[in-house]
Protein backbone atom coordinates (compact mmCIF):
# COMPACT_ATOMS: atom_id res chain seq x y z
CA UNK A 1 0.00 0.00 0.00
CA UNK A 2 2.63 2.32 1.10
CA UNK A 3 5.29 1.20 -2.40
CA UNK A 4 1.74 2.25 -4.11
CA UNK A 5 0.99 5.50 -2.61
CA UNK A 6 4.71 6.56 -3.37
CA UNK A 7 4.70 5.74 -7.15
CA UNK A 8 1.21 7.48 -7.23
CA UNK A 9 3.24 10.46 -5.48
CA UNK A 10 6.23 10.89 -7.56
CA UNK A 11 3.64 10.99 -11.19
CA UNK A 12 1.77 13.81 -8.98
CA UNK A 13 5.17 15.44 -8.18
CA UNK A 14 6.52 15.11 -11.45
CA UNK A 15 3.52 16.93 -13.06
CA UNK A 16 3.46 19.79 -10.12
CA UNK A 17 7.04 20.46 -10.65
CA UNK A 18 6.27 20.98 -13.85
CA UNK A 19 3.85 23.64 -13.40
CA UNK A 20 5.59 24.77 -10.20
CA UNK A 21 8.44 26.00 -12.28
CA UNK A 22 6.57 27.94 -14.04
CA UNK A 23 5.43 29.60 -11.60
CA UNK A 24 8.78 30.22 -9.77
CA UNK A 25 9.87 31.48 -13.06
CA UNK A 26 8.10 34.57 -13.21
CA UNK A 27 7.81 35.41 -9.45
CA UNK A 28 12.24 35.09 -10.47
CA UNK A 29 12.09 37.45 -13.23
CA UNK A 30 8.89 39.64 -12.49
CA UNK A 31 8.45 39.45 -8.63
CA UNK A 32 4.83 38.52 -9.06
CA UNK A 33 2.43 35.50 -7.94
CA UNK A 34 0.34 34.83 -10.99
CA UNK A 35 -2.73 33.49 -9.89
CA UNK A 36 -3.81 32.75 -13.27
CA UNK A 37 -1.13 30.04 -14.05
CA UNK A 38 -2.55 26.66 -12.97
CA UNK A 39 -5.74 27.91 -15.13
CA UNK A 40 -3.22 27.83 -17.76
CA UNK A 41 -3.09 23.87 -17.19
CA UNK A 42 -6.69 23.56 -17.63
CA UNK A 43 -6.43 25.44 -20.88
CA UNK A 44 -3.70 23.30 -22.21
CA UNK A 45 -5.44 19.96 -21.24
CA UNK A 46 -8.88 21.49 -23.12
CA UNK A 47 -7.16 22.76 -26.05
CA UNK A 48 -5.41 19.23 -26.47
CA UNK A 49 -8.75 17.64 -25.93
CA UNK A 50 -10.21 20.18 -29.13
CA UNK A 51 -7.87 18.34 -31.28
CA UNK A 52 -7.50 15.11 -29.94
CA UNK A 53 -11.34 14.42 -29.16
CA UNK A 54 -13.25 17.04 -31.75
CA UNK A 55 -10.69 17.17 -34.73
CA UNK A 56 -9.64 13.50 -34.05
CA UNK A 57 -5.84 14.42 -33.88
CA UNK A 58 -3.22 11.93 -32.68
CA UNK A 59 -2.67 12.52 -29.09
CA UNK A 60 0.86 13.01 -29.08
CA UNK A 61 0.55 15.82 -31.85
CA UNK A 62 -2.00 17.00 -29.86
CA UNK A 63 0.14 17.32 -26.53
CA UNK A 64 2.97 19.19 -28.50
CA UNK A 65 0.29 21.42 -30.57
CA UNK A 66 -1.36 22.08 -27.17
CA UNK A 67 1.96 22.91 -25.55
CA UNK A 68 3.01 25.66 -28.47
CA UNK A 69 -1.20 27.53 -28.19
CA UNK A 70 -1.10 27.97 -24.96
CA UNK A 71 2.56 29.44 -24.74
CA UNK A 72 1.87 31.61 -27.67
CA UNK A 73 -1.55 32.87 -25.73
CA UNK A 74 0.79 33.66 -22.60
CA UNK A 75 3.08 35.96 -25.21
CA UNK A 76 0.18 37.38 -26.33
CA UNK A 77 -1.37 38.06 -22.62
CA UNK A 78 2.19 39.40 -22.02
CA UNK A 79 1.60 41.81 -24.83
CA UNK A 80 -1.81 42.94 -24.32
CA UNK A 81 -1.62 42.71 -20.34
CA UNK A 82 1.55 42.47 -18.64
CA UNK A 83 4.14 44.58 -20.98
CA UNK A 84 1.33 47.74 -20.54
CA UNK A 85 1.31 47.09 -16.86
CA UNK A 86 5.12 47.15 -16.43
CA UNK A 87 5.45 50.17 -18.59
CA UNK A 88 2.87 51.70 -15.94
CA UNK A 89 4.86 50.54 -12.99
CA UNK A 90 1.80 49.30 -11.69
CA UNK A 91 2.23 47.94 -8.03
CA UNK A 92 2.06 44.43 -6.64
CA UNK A 93 -1.55 43.88 -5.77
CA UNK A 94 -3.36 45.43 -8.69
CA UNK A 95 -0.97 42.70 -10.83
CA UNK A 96 -2.46 40.08 -8.50
CA UNK A 97 -5.84 41.39 -9.09
CA UNK A 98 -5.31 41.01 -12.57
CA UNK A 99 -3.82 37.42 -12.63
CA UNK A 100 -7.10 36.25 -10.80
CA UNK A 101 -9.56 37.92 -12.95
CA UNK A 102 -7.25 36.26 -15.79
CA UNK A 103 -8.08 32.95 -13.85
CA UNK A 104 -11.41 33.44 -13.57
CA UNK A 105 -11.84 34.62 -17.09
CA UNK A 106 -9.87 31.18 -18.48
CA UNK A 107 -11.76 28.86 -16.08
CA UNK A 108 -15.23 30.40 -16.73
CA UNK A 109 -14.63 30.26 -20.81
CA UNK A 110 -13.89 26.65 -20.25
CA UNK A 111 -16.85 26.19 -18.29
CA UNK A 112 -19.07 27.99 -21.40
CA UNK A 113 -17.55 26.26 -24.27
CA UNK A 114 -17.13 22.62 -22.66
CA UNK A 115 -19.57 22.44 -19.60
CA UNK A 116 -18.74 22.04 -16.38
CA UNK A 117 -18.26 17.68 -16.74
CA UNK A 118 -15.16 15.03 -16.15
CA UNK A 119 -13.96 14.58 -19.97
CA UNK A 120 -11.10 12.25 -21.05
CA UNK A 121 -9.22 12.31 -24.17
CA UNK A 122 -10.00 9.44 -27.20
CA UNK A 123 -7.25 6.73 -25.80
CA UNK A 124 -7.23 3.22 -25.33
CA UNK A 125 -7.68 1.76 -22.00
CA UNK A 126 -4.79 -0.39 -21.00
CA UNK A 127 -4.64 -2.69 -18.27
CA UNK A 128 -1.63 -1.32 -15.90
CA UNK A 129 1.35 -2.98 -14.75
CA UNK A 130 2.15 -4.90 -11.59
CA UNK A 131 6.13 -4.35 -10.75
CA UNK A 132 6.87 -5.81 -7.22
CA UNK A 133 3.37 -5.45 -6.06
CA UNK A 134 3.08 -2.09 -7.30
CA UNK A 135 0.63 -1.32 -10.11
CA UNK A 136 2.03 0.97 -12.51
CA UNK A 137 -0.65 2.53 -15.41
CA UNK A 138 0.83 3.44 -19.02
CA UNK A 139 -0.19 6.78 -18.64
CA UNK A 140 1.83 6.97 -14.94
CA UNK A 141 5.05 5.80 -17.22
CA UNK A 142 3.68 8.62 -20.06
CA UNK A 143 3.06 10.90 -17.13
CA UNK A 144 6.54 11.36 -15.54
CA UNK A 145 8.88 10.05 -18.22
CA UNK A 146 7.51 13.36 -20.43
CA UNK A 147 7.95 15.58 -17.10
CA UNK A 148 11.56 14.34 -16.59
CA UNK A 149 12.71 15.05 -19.90
CA UNK A 150 10.88 18.69 -20.17
CA UNK A 151 12.63 19.19 -16.79
CA UNK A 152 15.82 18.40 -18.17
CA UNK A 153 15.26 20.68 -21.03
CA UNK A 154 14.43 23.44 -19.06
CA UNK A 155 17.72 22.42 -17.25
CA UNK A 156 19.81 22.74 -20.19
CA UNK A 157 17.80 26.39 -21.40
CA UNK A 158 18.63 27.67 -18.49
CA UNK A 159 22.29 26.98 -17.86
CA UNK A 160 23.37 26.56 -21.55
CA UNK A 161 21.69 28.80 -24.42
CA UNK A 162 21.60 32.70 -24.31
CA UNK A 163 18.03 33.22 -23.97
CA UNK A 164 18.42 31.57 -20.51
CA UNK A 165 21.22 33.19 -19.00
CA UNK A 166 19.53 36.45 -19.97
CA UNK A 167 16.67 34.98 -17.80
CA UNK A 168 18.98 34.89 -14.76
CA UNK A 169 20.38 37.75 -15.45
CA UNK A 170 16.93 39.12 -15.42
CA UNK A 171 16.10 37.52 -12.22
CA UNK A 172 19.52 38.76 -10.62
CA UNK A 173 18.74 42.80 -11.75
CA UNK A 174 16.76 43.75 -14.37
CA UNK A 175 17.42 46.95 -14.57
CA UNK A 176 21.66 45.91 -14.74
CA UNK A 177 20.57 43.46 -17.72
CA UNK A 178 18.87 46.29 -19.14
CA UNK A 179 21.65 48.70 -18.83
CA UNK A 180 23.96 45.29 -20.51
CA UNK A 181 22.34 45.53 -23.66
CA UNK A 182 19.45 42.52 -22.78
CA UNK A 183 16.32 42.83 -24.81
CA UNK A 184 14.29 42.98 -21.73
CA UNK A 185 11.02 42.82 -23.43
CA UNK A 186 11.93 39.67 -25.52
CA UNK A 187 13.13 38.00 -22.95
CA UNK A 188 10.32 38.84 -20.60
CA UNK A 189 8.38 37.04 -23.67
CA UNK A 190 10.41 34.07 -23.78
CA UNK A 191 10.06 33.45 -19.68
CA UNK A 192 6.51 33.46 -20.38
CA UNK A 193 6.35 31.14 -23.25
CA UNK A 194 8.58 28.72 -21.49
CA UNK A 195 6.61 28.92 -18.35
CA UNK A 196 3.00 28.59 -19.55
CA UNK A 197 3.90 26.19 -22.03
CA UNK A 198 4.71 24.15 -19.16
CA UNK A 199 1.66 24.87 -17.44
CA UNK A 200 -0.06 23.95 -20.51
CA UNK A 201 1.84 20.32 -20.72
CA UNK A 202 1.67 19.78 -16.91
CA UNK A 203 -2.45 20.28 -17.50
CA UNK A 204 -2.36 17.69 -20.72
CA UNK A 205 -0.39 15.03 -18.05
CA UNK A 206 -2.65 15.88 -14.72
CA UNK A 207 -5.77 14.97 -17.13
CA UNK A 208 -3.92 11.77 -18.12
CA UNK A 209 -3.73 10.43 -15.00
CA UNK A 210 -7.26 11.80 -13.67
CA UNK A 211 -9.70 13.77 -15.84
CA UNK A 212 -10.34 16.84 -17.67
CA UNK A 213 -12.52 19.07 -15.88
CA UNK A 214 -12.61 23.04 -15.79
CA UNK A 215 -11.79 23.47 -12.28
CA UNK A 216 -8.32 21.35 -12.28
CA UNK A 217 -6.39 24.42 -11.98
CA UNK A 218 -7.63 25.45 -8.89
CA UNK A 219 -7.29 22.61 -6.94
CA UNK A 220 -3.43 22.34 -8.51
CA UNK A 221 -2.95 26.44 -7.38
CA UNK A 222 -2.24 25.96 -3.93
CA UNK A 223 -0.05 22.42 -4.37
CA UNK A 224 2.06 24.32 -7.06
CA UNK A 225 2.40 27.52 -4.21
CA UNK A 226 3.60 25.35 -1.36
CA UNK A 227 5.98 23.55 -4.07
CA UNK A 228 7.59 26.99 -4.92
CA UNK A 229 7.93 27.86 -1.09
CA UNK A 230 9.22 25.01 -0.06
CA UNK A 231 11.76 24.95 -2.75
CA UNK A 232 12.46 28.92 -2.77
CA UNK A 233 9.83 31.65 -4.31
CA UNK A 234 12.28 32.09 -7.37
CA UNK A 235 14.25 29.30 -7.68
CA UNK A 236 13.38 26.47 -10.81
CA UNK A 237 15.14 23.93 -9.25
CA UNK A 238 13.52 24.13 -5.35
CA UNK A 239 10.53 24.15 -7.42
CA UNK A 240 11.17 20.79 -8.74
CA UNK A 241 12.39 18.96 -4.89
CA UNK A 242 9.56 21.05 -3.66
CA UNK A 243 7.12 19.35 -6.32
CA UNK A 244 8.14 15.82 -5.57
CA UNK A 245 7.63 16.37 -1.70
CA UNK A 246 4.52 18.18 -1.94
CA UNK A 247 3.07 15.37 -4.62
CA UNK A 248 4.25 12.41 -1.78
CA UNK A 249 3.58 14.24 0.79
CA UNK A 250 -0.24 14.52 -0.70
CA UNK A 251 -0.48 10.74 -1.62
CA UNK A 252 1.07 8.88 1.93
CA UNK A 253 -1.02 11.47 3.84
CA UNK A 254 -4.48 9.07 2.51
CA UNK A 255 -3.19 6.63 4.75
CA UNK A 256 -3.93 8.43 7.93
CA UNK A 257 -6.28 10.85 6.47
CA UNK A 258 -9.27 10.78 3.52
CA UNK A 259 -8.00 11.79 0.24
CA UNK A 260 -10.21 14.87 0.54
CA UNK A 261 -8.03 16.24 2.63
CA UNK A 262 -5.07 16.55 0.06
CA UNK A 263 -4.41 19.91 -0.12
CA UNK A 264 -4.99 20.57 3.33
CA UNK A 265 -2.16 18.74 3.56
CA UNK A 266 -0.11 21.46 1.16
CA UNK A 267 -1.35 24.08 3.06
CA UNK A 268 -0.34 23.06 5.83
CA UNK A 269 3.14 22.25 5.00
CA UNK A 270 3.50 25.72 3.20
CA UNK A 271 2.38 27.12 6.66
CA UNK A 272 5.12 25.66 8.42
CA UNK A 273 7.45 26.39 5.44
CA UNK A 274 6.51 30.16 6.04
CA UNK A 275 7.02 30.19 9.74
CA UNK A 276 9.84 28.07 10.44
CA UNK A 277 11.94 28.51 6.94
CA UNK A 278 10.94 30.65 5.03
CA UNK A 279 13.42 31.18 2.41
CA UNK A 280 12.84 27.87 1.30
CA UNK A 281 15.28 24.41 0.70
CA UNK A 282 17.31 26.22 -1.74
CA UNK A 283 17.01 29.63 0.25
CA UNK A 284 14.74 31.87 -2.49
CA UNK A 285 17.99 32.25 -4.52
CA UNK A 286 17.06 33.47 -8.12
CA UNK A 287 17.00 31.78 -11.84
Amino acid sequence: MLMQLVVNGIVVGSIIAMGAIGLTMVYGILNFANFSHADFMALGAYIAFLLNVTLGLNIILSFFISIVITGAIGVLLDFLVWKPMRKKKADLVSLIIISIGIALIIRNGLIFFWGGGSRHYDLPVLKGTEMFGVIVTYNQIIAFGTALVFMIIVHYLLKYTRTGKAMRALSDDIDLARISGINVDKVIQWMWFVGISLAGAAGVLYALETAIRPNMGWFLLLPMFAAVILGGIGNPYGAIVGGMIIGLSQEISTLFLPSEYKLGVSLAIMIVVLLYKPEGIFKGTKI
